[in-house]
């Protein structure tokens, strides 16, 4: 059994069981992988993969165990590796972090570029998806950490860093009638208008779903909704519905010709967090770019935070 092996086989598992997909990610053949994973199969006697013809169609119940502890190994070696590189080349490396466009867009530049300037040598990635998707990328390894929301799905994989609060705020264009409702603006009168706004915000958790709620207001239609606020603001100009997004996502030389309103009257702040595994092992560099992000977690805080045994509360 060969750790490459093993890579191969959650590849194929993360590329949704193209392993076309897989071998371009690995920049390796089809034929490859193939090979590789059939002589593995041999090794332990099962089908990790279920094939129709040529295809994979789907994994195995042994298969999914099989994944399941690959994906541990894999992790393990790495941490193994981030150790040795810790002592051995301090200021070098790579740094993968899972964010949403806002956190993106927003509020990770000037993150970024003093990162850079201090660590020249760390090779910085930032993936961009929704809440879901960046949980998962942090699960399966494919991130160190993600930086979302409280709506960030971790279950019990993940441990979450408190960095921030953030508000919402209200973008309408010129002319728009919620211009003449300012003082201040009230639930009653946004909810006569669509909305448009990110797609975590319709859940029936979100900080907006219960403001209406305790308000006793219907929900107000949402036109659309997207992970990128940039996409968001496209629309509200276009007329298409009442922007409803972080204030912070604001620029006030960009946007000129869109209003703000403040809305952090109407709806409880939202948390920002960083989500990290807890067997992960974190590289220097990789607790200064949090503190950065966030001046309140220091290493040790980190640390606390991090490895700290979970206590289960069994009471009624």
């Amino acid at each position: 059994m060969k750790l490459q092996q093993l890579r191969y086989a959650l590849e194929v598992s993360r590329h949704n069981l193209n392993v076309s997909e897989a071998a371009e990610a690995l920049f390796t053949s089809q034929p490859g992988i193939s090979k590789q994973i059939r002589l593995l199969e041999e090794e332990l006697g099962i089908q990790i993969f279920i094939r129709s013809g040529k295809r994979v169609v789907s994994v195995s119940q042994p298969g999914k165990a099989v994944l399941e502890l690959a994906e541990r190994i894999l992790r393990d070696v790495q941490n193994i590796k981030n150790i040795g590189h810790e002592f051995t080349d301090q200021d070098s490396g790579s740094l993968t972090i899972a964010t949403t466009h806002t956190q993106a867009r927003y509020a990770l530049p000037k993150v970024v570029s003093e990162f850079v300037k201090k660590y020249p040598k760390v090779k910085l990635s930032i993936k961009q998806g929704n809440p879901s998707a960046i949980s998962q990328m942090v699960v399966s390894g494919e991130a160190d950490f993600a930086i979302a929301t409280e709506s960030l799905e971790e279950g019990d994989e993940l441990r979450k860093l408190p960095c921030s609060e953030w508000t919402h705020a209200v973008l309408v264009p010129d002319h728009h009638p919620l211009l003449e409702c300012m003082n201040p603006l009230s639930l009653s009168d946004l909810a006569r208008f669509p909305l448009v706004t990110y797609e975590f915000a319709i859940n029936n958790n979100s900080n907006i779903s219960r403001a209406f709620y305790k308000a006793r207001l219907d929900m107000p239609s949402v036109a659309l909704s997207s992970a990128d606020t940039d996409v968001l603001k496209t629309y509200v100009r276009l007329g298409l519905g009442v922007g409803l997004m972080a204030k912070m996502a604001y620029d006030k030389q960009l946007d000129r010709d869109l209003h703000l309103i403040d809305a952090s009257h109407l709806f409880e702040p939202s948390q920002t967090y960083i989500a990290l595994r807890p067997d992960t092992y974190l590289r220097g560099y990789t607790y200064d770019f949090i503190n950065l992000f966030a001046p309140g977690l220091n290493r040790e805080r980190i640390d606390k935070i991090l490895y700290q045994p979970v206590e289960e509360d069994f009471s009624i």
